[in-house]
């Protein structure tokens, strides 16, 4: 199955049934969405050997939520939904929609809010940014969005994506569409705009109980892959479920055997609490040892680049 966003007068009376059913995509819920994943982290960071970058990476997600709400986005995104609805492509593919001067300016937002909270490294980090061109940070975002990790250094790379992921975010929650499941292939990616996911999460709920959602690393969309289905290659046979903790543990991985890959998965009905994001980054060990059994990780968290 894949996932296509269509204009809502597209929709026919039946579909509307159909796509209700099961949701096949939740938009990003932007009310305090960062101050939410800032608290988790400095909660998650307290007993944690990685405590200081987690409460690193909380500095950040709470300067996200500032800047969210003192940059409001507006934007008619109607005709681009047309657009790409006719071709089954994302409405906002990271590697086709143009980006305005709003991004930049979230980014400069950003570096304002961090640089009081930041010393070192990281506040030579921010300076250097604040210094970089139009041209220099669009070329830095291209870099990220096209893989090429190695052109964008790893203690840059966060603040990048920081700033571009509220404005994909403020995108995201304008779309004026429903989404449609239809068959198709490429669900380990985004089908709002074509990025990786950071993990996925087991909802818990009336309407989404037990359904499994994976969370974008960008646009903090999150789209329906079911369980018991590698998120990566989509094959059922050779799948395994791995844990630090025991069975009931919140946060657990995923491997396939056929593409050799990993995705953790989060349940919320073991700990109401989890974040994508956060609890991603807070279970790094989790991570080394499926490195240890042979598996690459599918998905990206936008606290861990790649890169020199």
């Amino acid at each position: 199955m894949s996932i296509r966003i269509i204009p809502q007068e597209q929709l026919e009376k039946s579909d509307k049934k159909t796509a209700e059913m099961i949701p096949p995509l939740l938009f990003p819920r932007l009310k305090n969405l960062y101050s939410r994943r800032a608290a988790r982290l400095r909660q998650l960071a307290e007993k944690n050997p990685l405590g200081d970058y987690l409460r690193f990476a909380a500095t950040i997600a709470a300067a996200q939520e500032i800047v969210l709400y003192d940059h409001p986005l507006q934007m008619d995104l109607h005709a681009r939904l047309v657009e790409t609805a006719a071709n089954g492509k994302p409405p906002l593919d990271i590697h086709t929609l143009p980006r305005d001067a709003h991004w930049q300016r979230l980014l400069h937002s950003l570096i304002a809010e961090l640089k009081p909270e930041m010393s070192g490294q990281a506040l030579s980090v921010l300076e250097n940014l604040e210094k970089a061109s139009v041209q220099e940070l669009d070329d830095m975002a291209n870099a990220l969005f096209a893989n090429e990790f190695a052109r964008v250094n790893s203690d840059t790379a966060p603040f990048i994506w920081a700033a571009l992921s509220i404005y994909w975010a403020q995108m995201a929650a304008l779309i004026p569409g429903k989404a449609r499941a239809e068959y198709g292939e490429q669900r380990q990616f985004c089908p709002v705009c074509g990025s990786v996911p950071v993990t996925s999460i087991v909802h818990m709920g009336a309407q989404n109980g037990g359904l499994r959602y994976l969370h974008c690393n960008l646009c903090e969309s999150e789209w329906y892959v079911v369980r018991a289905k590698c998120s990566n290659c989509e094959q059922t046979r050779d799948l395994h479920y791995w844990s630090l903790d025991s069975e009931n543990a919140p946060v657990k991985a995923e491997s396939c055997g056929d593409c050799g890959t990993y995705l953790k998965m989060l349940y919320q009905e073991k700990d109401p609490a989890v974040e994508p994001v956060a609890d991603d980054l807070a279970s790094l060990v989790l991570d080394a040892r499926m490195e240890q059994e042979g598996f690459a990780r599918s998905s990206l968290n936008p606290f861990l680049f790649p890169g020199e």
